[in-house]
């Protein structure tokens, strides 16, 4: 009698045990997590900064060519979010992550393998897209400006690790393996999978036939994404960008008004807190991604600093900035909305004037410090601003729409300095 309540109860146990392995966990995800899932995009993004004249004597192209490479990395970043986060809306946690894990890992075999630039292209903006999903999952379930600091801290550390990591593993084994940092974020994914059952992640399945409002809007999906492919290409070719960005505008503008509830929620973008958050995000993280590209040169010019001495004080400016970042972040929720776009907008004129004027190598320092403060507290900070704007079941969508917006920045960036500076 005794053997079988033994048995019995080892049954148990291992159902149990085999339960607990398969249902995903109630609560909020560990941000740690949730760090990992996002940030390795940061480093990716970062990692061909100090590279660059290595990429493009390998592929045998100019510098000016070899910049696309940030740039399509940045673009298919920017059209990504929204995008994944659509799907994150409309199929849930477990669709998003899948799809984004697998774009991530075979975006990062292409670049491995490829001998072209084209297809080395195509690879970058797949990984991209990949990494801006999975970023946008774990935006989505932060859950509070305090965690959103700590996933945004990170992104601005392995964005600070990205440009020297990516420097040692060139010159180590190879640049293409400098391109591939992102890929790590996949570890999360089983993680995050199990643990997240937020409402926001979580499609409600309709008791209804599917009605045409509760479509898909393909035709919003791909007007956004033709206007932010056109606002990428406008430092490249200002003139044909220009014209099809306002070509795009007014039809997605006209579609909105047709949809109000479609991809593009209308109620959304038109209240002035998503305006704002959004549009001063994009401002910032400009301003960071010309910095990041520029004062590396900037400090060999003016300062006659080597490579070596630039990276390694890059690399502290950049992460004394986003570890203060943080504190905003955790200061925010005892500050009005007015004082933390004061101090974001302060420090980020100030760092864009001192780059600027300066020829001191500290102060230059200071000036990337500043735009990574600026732009790593925005990115913390106004996506909670922006997404606090819409009701719960569109927050995804908000925060979507608010990293494309920043990643934008990241698109124009290295456009604008290598304009001014690295073209020079």
């Amino acid at each position: 009698m005794s053997t079988a309540v033994a048995t019995t109860t080892a049954a148990r146990a291992a159902k149990a045990a085999a339960t607990a392995r398969t249902t995903p966990r109630v609560g909020p995800v560990p941000v740690l997590w949730l760090t990992l899932l996002a940030t390795p995009l940061a480093a990716g993004a970062n990692a061909p900064v100090l590279i660059l004249p290595d990429m493009a004597r390998s592929l045998g192209v100019s510098a000016s060519t070899a910049t696309w490479l940030v740039a399509s990395y940045a673009w298919a970043m920017a059209v990504g979010t929204p995008l994944l986060a659509g799907l994150l809306r409309r199929r849930g946690l477990r669709a998003a992550l899948h799809l984004a894990g697998a774009l991530l890992v075979g975006g990062t075999l292409l670049v491995a393998a490829s001998p072209w630039l084209p297809l080395t292209l195509a690879g970058r903006a797949t990984q991209a897209a990949g990494g801006a999903g999975l970023a946008a999952v774990a935006m989505s379930l932060a859950g509070s400006a305090r965690r959103m600091g700590v996933i945004s801290a990170g992104f601005g550390i392995l964005g600070a690790s990205g440009p020297l990591l990516g420097a040692q593993l060139s010159q180590a084994v190879s640049w293409r393996l400098s391109l591939s940092i992102s890929v790590i974020a996949v570890l999360a994914v089983p993680m995050v999978s199990r643990y997240a059952t937020a409402p926001a992640a979580t499609p409600t399945t309709p008791a209804t036939p599917t009605t045409p409002q509760d479509r898909f809007d393909a035709r919003g999906a791909a007007l956004l994404t033709a206007l932010a492919t056109a606002l990428v290409l406008l430092p490249h070719a200002p003139a044909a960008a220009l014209g099809s960005s306002a070509l795009a505008a007014t039809l997605l503008a006209l579609h909105v008004r047709r949809r109000p509830d479609g991809f593009v929620p209308a109620a959304l973008i038109r209240r002035p807190l998503f305006l704002g958050s959004a549009l001063l995000a994009l401002t910032l993280s400009g301003s960071y991604f010309t910095l990041l590209f520029s004062v590396p040169r900037l400090l060999a010019e003016r300062a006659g600093w080597d490579a070596a001495t630039a990276g390694t004080g890059q690399l502290v400016a950049l992460l004394t900035g986003s570890a203060l970042s943080w504190l905003l972040a955790a200061a925010s929720t005892r500050m009005s909305r007015a004082a933390v776009r004061a101090v974001l907008i302060g420090v980020g004129a100030s760092a864009a004037a001192i780059a600027v004027f300066a020829s001191w190598g500290p102060l230059l320092l200071v000036a990337t410090l500043g735009g990574t403060f600026a732009a790593t507290g925005s990115n913390a900070v106004l996506s909670m601003h922006a997404a606090s704007s819409a009701p719960d079941a569109q927050r995804p969508t908000a925060i979507g729409l608010f990293a494309l917006c920043y990643q934008l920045g990241g698109a124009f960036g290295p456009a604008i300095a290598t304009a001014l500076v690295l073209g020079a």
